[in-house]
């Protein structure tokens, strides 16, 4: 998926990555991502903000083609985060006309970042604050935390674009949408609970501004620009910043050191398929991607943890993953346990522990204790189990 013109007088100039192997040197990211970069076109010009300095030559020569000998009059910096930035220093210098446009709490960043004091070359903007281009008009609207403080979006009036930063944002080059099975919502929503996901409040502080504009076209820094049914994913971006679950279905996320614990997690959804049509969803956490299994907790309204004891506490993969959930404000959702030991189980007692420290979480009984192996009183407990769950 390509794009040069989406509206009248306004280009995508962004660069695919597929180099990166991990986004925020932490995520996983085999479709690689997108850094997206606009341009509008009228009697003053306006980049609507810059890509990672890994792409800063490949983007140089998109800017440079769709300018085609034209000098922009303005840069608007939404957001700070370098693979955004990365090339604010580049354009700065190259076009020494440049006025930056940024919010209040973006401004000291430049000097931090790039060492360099700007001066007046530097606009700052507050909530509401308009800038006319000729025909276009953009309106600033500040967005702090969603999710970095100095955060703000833009909203053009004439074609009815919000430039929404990192918001609807997704994983995934977009040389690669065409190959993509699933939706935009499976990327989008590891990318947001991932990165966004602590900060809901501030998502719904953003959705409630969003709602008095008209708009028809949203053009986010990552992932492709979304132009039809935008309640959609209004309505995700909704279910996922209130901390609602998006489906009704059971998660069952499990570790294990021998085996025993992963053959006592996947009979639990064995045991829930055979007597229910409840979706359920399985995950080794320790094998496949742990920020996957943080989406899909979020995902399901109902969510097993299975883990064996270790050290008087629980195995490390699983307190980190506990971890990860409490990070991202994990809430509103039923929780049930299974924990292994041989000799003094202690898994159940330190999961529990933990998810009840978060806000609104119901605890599903009984807790399921493998002794050891899986055995007959084991499947009768899972049964029990089950049943508490699909009930």
């Amino acid at each position: 998926m390509t794009y040069d013109v989406i509206a009248p007088g306004v280009k995508y100039i962004g660069v695919d990555d597929l180099d990166i192997d991990l986004f925020e040197g932490q995520y996983d990211v085999p479709e690689g991502v997108s850094y997206n970069s606009y341009l509008i076109e009228d009697e003053k010009i306006a980049i609507m903000d810059t890509v990672d300095v890994r792409k800063k030559d490949e983007w140089e020569k998109v800017l440079e083609k769709a300018l085609d000998g034209k000098k922009p009059d303005y840069l608007v910096v939404q957001h700070f985060e370098p693979d955004h930035s990365g090339s604010v220093k580049y354009i700065m210098e190259k076009y020494p006309q440049v006025v930056a446009v940024c919010s209040p709490k973006a401004k000291p960043m430049f000097e931090r970042f790039f060492d360099v004091d700007y001066g007046d070359r530097i606009l700052v903007v507050k909530e509401g604050d308009t800038l006319s281009l000729g025909e276009h008009t953009l309106q600033f609207v500040m967005a702090p935390m969603v999710h970095w403080p100095e955060v703000m979006v833009s909203y053009e009036h004439k074609t009815k674009i919000l430039f929404a930063a990192d918001g609807f944002g997704k994983f995934g080059a977009l040389c690669k949408e065409e190959e993509n099975e699933e939706g935009w919502a499976c990327e989008a929503r590891r990318y947001y609970f991932n990165i966004v996901g602590k900060y809901g409040a501030m998502v719904q502080q953003l959705l409630k501004k969003a709602a008095g504009l008209d708009i028809q076209t949203i053009c986010p820094l990552h992932g492709p620009v979304l132009t039809e049914d935008l309640g959609y994913y209004l309505g995700l971006y909704d279910t996922w910043s209130k901390y609602e679950p998006e489906e009704e279905g059971i998660f069952i996320a499990y570790c294990s050191f021998y085996g025993n614990t992963a053959q006592a997690a996947l009979k639990l959804a064995e045991i829930i398929r055979e007597k229910s049509s409840v979706k359920v969803s399985t995950a080794d956490i320790a094998r496949e991607d742990l920020h996957e299994a943080v989406e899909d907790a979020f995902r399901y309204d109902r969510l097993v943890l299975c883990a064996p004891s270790y050290d008087g506490g629980v195995m490390p993969i699983m307190e980190e993953y506990i971890m990860h959930l409490r990070n991202k404000t994990f809430r509103n959702r039923k929780v049930a346990f299974i924990e292994n030991g041989t000799w003094a189980p202690s898994a159940g007692k330190k999961m529990r522990e933990a998810m009840e420290e978060m806000k609104d979480i119901t605890v599903v009984e009984p807790m399921v204790t493998v002794e050891s192996a899986v055995k007959a009183k084991t499947i009768e407990d899972l049964k029990v189990l089950a049943d508490a769950l699909i009930g």
